[in-house]
Order: C-alpha cells, then structure tokens, then sequence
C-alpha cells in the first residue's frame, strides 16, 4: 500500500506524551453528539486506506469488513473510482447542479439501467434523491402513497431501511424510534421468515408458507382491522436485521399475493444491491420484479448517491412533488458509473458468490467447533455470525439464547488482531461481514483466521464461554 502523508494542513495536534489518535478520539468524545455509533465501538482513527486495508493514525492496519456500512463496493481508493474523479475534477465539469441533465448523470444512469434486470429496466423510471440510502425509501414512500391514494405500508419484523421519520417506521426497531413519540406512523407489521429464531417456531419451508398465509389473510379478512395498504416494502436479505437472507420462493409468493392486490411492492437494495450478493441486484436470486427499487450505498462509488427506480406507471407525482438539493452530486456520479461498471465488467458479483460460499463453508466449520456459534449464514460477501450462550437452556428448536456482551467482546478480540467487523441483528449478537468484492483468497483466509482466533479469545476471557469440553 502507497504511504502517502497527509497533507500539513490536515495533521491533528497531540498533548506530550499523547498519541495523535489518542487526541482525536478524545475531541471527538468532547466534541461529537451522543449518537455517534462506529466511533465507540471502533476506536480507529483512520488515516491511510487501499483496496481492503486501512491504517491507522497509530501505524497499526487493519482488514476493513466493514467497507463502509456495504458501500465499498471496491474497497477504498480503487484505481478506477479514483481515475473517474480526477476526469471529472479536471474537466472543469460543475460538481453541483441540482437536477439539471449532465453528460456524467446520463453516463451514471445509463450504466444503472443496463445493469437492472431488463423487464425492471423497460419503461423504468428514476428518481435522485440524495445524500442518503434513508431519503431514498422517504421518496418511494411518497411515491407509492401519491400513485395509490392510500397510506398505509406493509413492513417486517427485522427490517431496517433507514433513520427518518417515515423510514423508521418501516424499520422494526423499537428503541431507535422511541424519541419519536407517537409522530411516527406505524405499518402492519409482518413476521419475517428468520430460519434460526423462527417467529413460528418451525423454521424451514413451512415457516416461509405460514409468513405468506399470514399476510393473505390479513389483506382479504374484512374483520382484520386493516386498510388496503399503499405498498409493501422488503428487503431481500436483512442486513442490520442480522444478515437474515429472504427465501426466494417467499419472495416469489410475496410479488404474487402484491400484484394479484394492486399494491406496490418495494425492495429495499440499498445494502444487497451492486454485486453484494452473488448476483448484481438481490432481486435477481428471486426472479422478482418491484414496482420500487431503492438503491444506495454502493451505487455512488464510496460517495453519497441515492436513488429510487421504479415502474414508469407510478410516475404520477407534479413537478418538485420531491427534491433534494445534493441530488446531482456529480463526482459521486462519476464514481458510481465507474464502479457499476468495473463490477459487471470483472464480473466480481460471480466472484462474490463463489468467496461468499467457500467462507461460509469455512465459517461452518468454525461453528462446529465453536458452541458459542449459534448459526452462520448469508449470502455472497453479506456474511453474519449470530453468537449465543451455549450453556443457556434451548427452546424446542435447540435455539439457545443470543449472547450480545460475547458478540461484542469478540468485535473488540478482532479489532485486536487487525479485523474491523461491526454487530447487528437481535440484541446484537450477529458479527457482520461485508467486505469488498474486490478482497482477495489470501485476505479472505486471513479474516477467516483473525475472526477464530478473536471468537477463542473472547469466549476465554472472563464472562466469556469456555471452549468446548474445558470447565469454567
């Protein structure tokens, strides 16, 4: 990895006898809201960054399983989102221009469409709503409420689609929401089919048949006590809900139930989208077509980019009926383009799929002989790791309770041995991987190394779980 110096200008001040990232991470305690999240549970102080690794202020490096929050597609610094924005930064090209047609959005959204599957893309319309994943699922909310006249909204147990206020609701987080009083309106709410803590307690196939039943009956039983909702919205593989994949015949009987219905169906692919998955879009294991797709994260290159596409006989909203002024953020365009390209081009979303196997086998493996390991699962490079207490009495099912505190002494273990990785699901108790598509054989068996060793660590530790077969 090049070492280049951060410029002058830039270098922050140390107290004698204090460390650079030790002053930053002490202002920005003093300094930042209480909300701040990766800050407290990642205290890196960033400095340097190429492809998958990331160096701190400290000198250590680290193998970024982050990416981002899912929106390194390509790690950081790629050479060819790099290349894009010297183009654009030289060209002389506006890098603000509302929504104004520009050659380098109509290359990003040529690029977008060729890459969406083609009976979506035909007639498909787009919306730009920047900066945020969570602006985007504001606007399909408006425009499924404005196309149907109705406003209720169909959401799942599990679901995350963003912090604003309408997103929220569609998330199932209760505590995320509790500032919001009663100003938030709440969907239906539907039970996801989550094989490991199944909500009907059977998992499997019947589990996705009874979510499917469930929500026919609740649309077509008068006395259910709900009206015609203005849409559906879903992910196809929860991501902060604990890396929880959709089964694709659920999902198939899902557009079915919508469609027979009259109610737009919403995916949410801000963080399954661009390669994540093994395919380019979620969608596509399925075979399913929204009416909404919102996208996000991975599309802007590492920049921030959002946008809805969706079936052109929604387009039914007046002119400023949503807008946004960062909406034509043209370097993240630029990038975007870049990196939608390079991804189909180098078809790393076959390789996603194909490394995202071999770990999850590896991973597997790992939880054989790790009981503290409840369940591995995922799909492509969108991997999670739900840790629970191995001595707690199962349920029925021989699910054993999550064991949030292990989940993140395990995070703090990794952290240690240069693996950045980040928590989610129930009681956050799922480590996540999302590393970039572009991660190679040697760095994937390196973080599978770090992660067991920080899993063994953690589990040693006190208060931690003894390996198997060794007493407390």
């Amino acid at each position: 990895m090049p070492v280049v110096p951060p410029p002058a200008e830039n270098a922050p001040s140390a107290a004698p006898g204090e460390t650079v990232a030790e002053a930053v991470l002490a202002r920005q305690a003093a300094r930042e809201s209480a909300a701040r999240t990766y800050a407290r549970s990642l205290p890196v102080v960033p400095v340097r960054a190429q492809g998958m690794t990331v160096e701190g202020a400290d000198g250590r490096q680290y193998l970024d399983c982050l990416s981002g929050a899912g929106t390194l597609a390509l790690g950081h610094n790629h050479p060819v989102v790099l290349a894009a924005l010297r183009r654009v930064l030289d060209s002389g090209a506006p890098l603000h221009v509302l929504d104004l047609a520009t050659p380098v959005k109509d290359a990003f959204t040529t690029e977008l469409f060729e890459s969406l599957p083609p009976r979506f893309a035909d007639g498909a319309r787009i919306q730009f709503c920047s900066p945020a994943g969570t602006d985007a699922v504001e606007a399909a909310l408006k425009l499924v409420r404005t196309a149907t006249g109705r406003s209720g909204l169909l959401a799942f147990t599990g679901a995350y689609h963003g912090m604003t206020a309408g997103a929220l609701a569609a998330g199932s987080d209760t505590a995320v929401r509790a500032g919001l009083g009663g100003t938030v309106q709440q969907p239906v709410r539907l039970p996801f089919p989550y094989d490991y803590r199944c909500p009907f307690g059977v998992g499997g196939p019947e589990a996705a048949r009874l979510s499917a039943h469930w929500t026919t009956t609740l649309l077509d039983d008068p006395k259910a006590g709900i009206e015609p909702p203005a849409a559906m919205i879903v992910e196809a593989v929860q991501g902060e809900g604990g890396v929880v994949p959709a089964p694709d015949d659920w999902l198939r009987e899902l557009r079915r139930i919508t469609a027979a219905r009259d109610i737009p169906l919403i995916v949410d692919e801000v963080q399954t989208g661009v390669g994540r998955t093994g395919m380019f879009w979620a969608v596509q294991h399925s075979g399913i077509i929204p009416d909404v797709m919102v996208v996000s994260k991975a599309i802007g290159g590492s920049l921030p980019l959002a946008a809805i596409v969706y079936r052109g006989e929604l387009d039914v909203w007046a002119p400023g009926a949503h807008a946004g002024t960062f909406r034509g953020n043209q370097l993240a365009m630029a990038a975007g383009a870049a990196t939608l390209r390079h991804i189909r081009t180098e078809g790393l979303a076959a390789r996603a799929a194909e490394l995202g196997r071999r770990l999850l086998d590896r991973l597997r493996a790992l939880a054989g002989e790790q009981p503290a390991i409840g369940d591995v699962r995922g799909r492509g490079l969108m991997l999670g790791v739900e840790l629970v207490d191995p001595e707690a009495e199962p349920d029925p099912r021989g699910t054993r309770p999550a064991a949030p505190r292990l989940a993140a002494e395990v995070r703090a273990q990794a952290l240690r041995r240069g693996l950045i990785v980040e928590l989610g699901g129930r009681h956050s108790s799922v480590v996540r991987l999302l590393p970039p598509l572009t991660m190679t054989d040697e760095q994937a068996a390196a973080v599978l190394d770090r992660l067991a060793d920080a899993v063994a660590a953690a589990c040693a530790a006190p208060g931690g779980v003894p390996p198997q077969g060794e007493n407390r």
